[in-house]
C-alpha cells in the first residue's frame, strides 16, 4: 500500500508539470500575439511534443496502477479524475498552439487594432486553469466552484470582442480575414476556460462523489 501511495504522488507532481507547461504555452503564445513574435509562436508549436509526451506518460502511469495496486474508493476517483484531467490539459495545449498558428497568421498584416481584451480574457482563463489544478491537488471543493463561476466572465469577453470586431468587418471589408482570425483566437480562450472547468467539476467528483456537470448554475 505504502508503494501505491507513492506512485500516486510521483502521478500527482507529473500532472503538476503538464499543467505548469501548458499554463506557460498559453502564456507564451499571447505574448507572441501581442508581440508579432513568429519566432515564439514557433516555439510554442513545437513545444506542444513535451505535452503530448507527458499525455503519454500519464495514462500510462495510471493504467499501469490501476493493474498493479486495484485501488479502491478515494484512490480510485483519484486515479480516473486523473485520466480525465490529463485529457483536458493536452488540449488546453492544443488550444495555444492554435493561437499560435493564428498568430504567425496575422503577422503577415498590419496589426488591426491594440489587444487588449484578448490578453485580459487569456490571464483569466490562464488563472482558472492554475485554480483548478491547485483545487485538485488541496482537494478544494470551494476553490474548484470558484473556478466554476469564473467561466461567465471569460464568455462574456469573448461576446464581447465578437461584436466589436463585427464593427470592423462592416465599416470595412478589408478587416474581414484579420478580424476573423482574432474572433477565432477569442474561441480558443474561451475553450481553455471550458477545459479549466472541467477539470475543476471533476474535482468536485473526486472529493464529494458528486457529479455536477452541467447542473452548476
Amino acid at each position: 500500500m505504502r508503494h501505491m501511495h507513492e506512485e500516486l504522488d510521483h502521478l500527482k507532481q507529473t500532472l503538476l508539470l503538464m499543467g505548469a507547461l501548458v499554463e506557460d504555452q498559453i502564456r507564451r503564445v499571447m505574448k507572441a500575439l501581442v508581440d508579432r513574435d513568429d519566432a515564439l509562436a514557433r516555439e510554442v508549436i513545437d513545444r506542444d511534443r513535451e505535452v503530448n509526451a507527458y499525455d503519454v506518460e500519464i495514462d500510462e502511469k495510471c493504467v499501469e496502477i490501476l493493474a498493479l495496486y486495484q485501488p479502491t474508493a478515494g484512490d480510485l476517483r483519484f486515479i480516473t479524475t486523473a485520466m480525465k484531467i490529463v485529457t483536458d490539459l493536452e488540449r488546453i495545449g492544443d488550444q495555444a498552439v492554435n493561437i499560435a498558428q493564428r498568430a504567425i497568421e496575422l503577422n503577415r498584416e498590419p496589426q488591426l487594432k491594440p489587444y487588449m481584451d484578448l490578453p485580459r480574457m487569456a490571464e483569466s482563463a490562464q488563472r482558472m486553469v492554475k485554480d483548478s489544478l491547485d483545487a485538485f491537488v488541496a482537494r478544494d471543493t470551494a476553490l474548484a466552484r470558484r473556478v466554476c463561476a469564473d467561466d461567465d466572465p471569460v464568455d462574456a469577453l469573448k461576446e464581447q470582442i465578437f461584436r466589436e470586431l463585427l464593427t470592423f468587418m462592416m465599416e470595412d471589408p478589408k478587416t474581414i480575414p484579420r478580424a476573423i482570425r482574432l474572433i477565432f483566437i477569442s474561441r480558443f480562450l474561451e475553450r481553455v476556460a471550458d477545459h479549466a472547468t472541467n477539470i475543476a467539476e471533476m474535482v468536485i467528483y473526486m472529493v464529494d462523489s458528486k457529479m455536477v456537470r452541467h447542473t452548476l448554475a
